[in-house]
């Protein structure tokens, strides 16, 4: 596998980039966020993990909506509504299933 500084960046919405690398049946992200991102409302067939790293999220999965800090982790179900804020500059790893053919 590649170093992260050899994966190419993806950009993926305004103020969201990242890092992705496919297996068979995943994808894993390195993403990064900068500071009043607003991520919209979306959903997607594709179960996402996602763990902080760096700064903060306000995140809206389904009806809840969370504070996400270093060290938190989410599931999103499958088609589940979810969005995002960023407060901070943020980083983050996506993790899904099955692979983001999106982001290839």
């Amino acid at each position: 596998m590649p170093h992260l500084s050899e994966i190419k960046v993806k950009h993926i919405a305004a103020g969201l980039e990242g890092q992705y690398v496919h297996g068979a049946t995943t994808t894993l992200g390195w993403v990064t966020v900068k500071a009043g991102s607003d991520l919209a409302a979306h959903q997607h067939p594709h179960e996402q993990i996602t763990v902080m790293i760096e700064g903060e999220l306000e995140m809206k999965i389904g009806d809840e909506t969370i504070k996400m800090l270093p060290g938190e982790i989410r599931v999103i179900p499958s088609n589940t509504m979810h969005s995002a804020y960023a407060v901070t500059d943020a980083v983050l790893i996506d993790f899904f299933s099955p692979v983001r053919e999106d982001y290839r």
